[in-house]
């Protein structure tokens, strides 16, 4: 059956691919995770950069600390992932039935990555808080449950969701620029013959949109890794609290450069990471039509 004549696949597929994806990458990945955050909480001029981030860590704490906080990410990285796929799917398909288009143009794919981003950024709040929490140097917690139990106590239920705000505009951004660019290089690349051309192609597309993705985001990644990485004090305002004064606040007393605080961590991440999830989830999605069979393929 012709690609355009496919049946689209039930959620319940686009959901299950996304999962899948999203716990291979984070595997994968996530040592640089900690090394990124540990470089963004450290406020003033830089004293390590990634590798002596990195080896300190390894040096100081033990080799098990490049894994500490796992579990939370790892508990929300199917349904995150699961939701970001799902949602770009679902915001795509409104695009383009709301907009009279019968397929996807370069600013539907920006829109509908945006969109799949500020959805995504209400599921993750409370886990992102908990592993930032974890991943401090000067962390005392036990691990992700007493976490929860200290914020809640000091802080009620809503204290979970500190750095909302931050949350939605990083992923708003960062989902704007992979999807809008995955959709781009795409169209530059040369049509797939065969299965392989086509995992490579969406590698190289997911690798590409990973890179600009974060080189958008990671200002705002720096805000929400500060909001969440403070202990809030009763009758002190925080000194890092709304997104854009934030960025500003850093941004004059440390220097632009201070914006962009483990960018190398998080690219090196993110960039082959945004490829493993593309080509993850589409090698996937590509089992479940075979299986289903048609009118799937």
């Amino acid at each position: 059956m012709a690609t355009d004549q496919r049946k689209p696949l039930p959620f319940i597929a686009n959901f299950a691919a996304g999962a899948i994806a999203g716990v291979s990458e984070i595997l994968t990945f996530y040592p640089l995770d900690v090394v990124k955050t540990r470089m963004q909480l450290e406020t003033g001029k830089a004293k390590h950069g990634m590798v002596g981030t990195l080896s300190s860590i390894v040096r100081e704490e033990g080799f098990g600390r490049l894994y500490r906080g796992l579990v939370p990410p790892l508990l929300l990285e199917a349904p995150k992932r699961a939701v970001k796929f799902a949602a770009n799917d679902f915001w795509g398909k409104t695009y383009m039935g709301l907009f009279g288009e019968s397929k996807m143009t370069q600013q539907l794919s920006i829109l509908t990555g945006c969109s799949a981003g500020a959805t995504e950024s209400f599921v993750v709040v409370p886990f992102e808080l908990v592993k930032i929490k974890l991943q401090d140097k000067s962390s005392t917690f036990a691990g992700p449950i007493d976490v929860v139990k200290q914020v809640i106590k000091k802080e009620g239920v809503l204290g979970l969701y500190a750095g909302m705000e931050a949350t939605f505009w990083r992923h708003l951004w960062w989902n704007g620029g992979y999807f809008g660019c995955i959709h781009q290089v795409r169209s530059m690349m040369p049509p797939a013959e065969t299965q392989q051309a086509q995992l490579f192609n969406n590698f190289v597309s997911g690798s590409v949109g990973g890179f600009v993705g974060t080189a958008i985001n990671t200002p705002f990644d720096v805000v929400k890794s500060r909001i969440q990485g403070a202990s809030k004090v009763p009758g002190v305002v925080p000194k890092y609290n709304w997104t854009y004064p934030a960025l500003m606040t850093i941004m004059r007393e440390e220097g632009p450069a201070a914006l962009y605080k483990g960018f190398l961590p998080k690219v090196l991440r993110l960039a082959p990471g945004g490829g493993v999830l593309l080509l993850v989830v589409e090698f996937t999605l590509g089992v479940f039509r075979k299986t289903l069979g048609p009118p799937y393929i």
